[in-house]
């Protein structure tokens, strides 16, 4: 048993804001009667109309995408700029699980599972995301051990993570270094190295959960199969 506006969001039909306000204007039946609560649970044998339509539930979708830098990870941009969403070629109303920013690279499930979705976006849901910094300069054991601990960004400390220098370029004077975290803060891991004097000068999110793009080219995707998802949603509940 499921809240009704959850239902018809998981359905694909709109999201779930719209459809409290489809119910609270009487637009939404249940079984033939006119629901205007929304608190209501349904299960699935439930005969729901929207508008006096039966409300169909689509075939649920799932990618995983390599994102290229310069494309914005939402459903529409107002500037215009491509988003991740442009890249998936489906007619299904699918959207990005998290964000990556407009010039990180990397790992971005895109889907139309409103259940998935909100599960691994849950702050307790502990999913690991595996990030490889380039940043400025030469970066030591002590300040690898301050990010392990947890740093303060926005008056906040951060959770315990793991961090290993992957090399440093001499010529360049710059240090690769891999992150792993499960927070999902707004710009974290740049934050994260600014709290200790570094400048992220490009970023990647090389895996989330178990899913890396290895074998995707930037811009490429592909359709997770059914054991994927059902790891997932087994990584999402721990």
């Amino acid at each position: 048993m499921e809240r009704l506006q959850k239902v018809i969001a998981n359905s694909g039909y709109c999201s779930r804001r719209k459809a409290e306000e489809l119910i609270k204007q009487g637009l939404v039946k249940v079984n033939g009667e006119t629901v205007l609560e929304l608190g209501l649970k349904v299960d699935g044998n439930a005969a729901i109309m929207i508008n006096n339509k039966p409300l169909k539930q689509e075939k649920k979708e799932y990618y995983l995408l390599n994102k290229p830098r310069e494309v914005i990870s939402s459903v529409t941009d107002d500037k215009g700029r491509t988003t991740v969403v442009d890249l998936i070629e489906t007619t299904t109303r699918i959207y990005p699980i998290g964000r990556l920013d407009y010039d990180t690279t990397g790992a971005i499930i895109l889907t139309n599972d409103g259940e998935l979705a909100n599960l691994l976006m849950h702050p307790k849901s502990n999913i690991d995301k595996v990030y490889i910094a380039k940043i400025n300069g030469l970066i030591g054991k002590v300040e690898i051990n301050k990010l392990q601990r947890g740093v303060i960004i926005d008056n906040k400390k951060t959770s315990k993570c793991k961090a290993k220098i992957k090399k440093y370029d001499k010529k360049t004077d710059t240090s690769i270094v891999e992150l792993t975290i499960h927070e999902g803060k707004n710009h974290q891991v740049k934050k994260m190295f600014e709290s200790i004097g570094y400048k992220v000068l490009k970023l990647k999110r090389e895996k989330y959960s178990y899913l890396d793009v290895n074998n995707l080219k930037s811009g490429e995707y592909r359709t997770l199969n059914p054991k994927e998802v059902k790891k997932l949603y087994n990584e999402a509940k721990k």
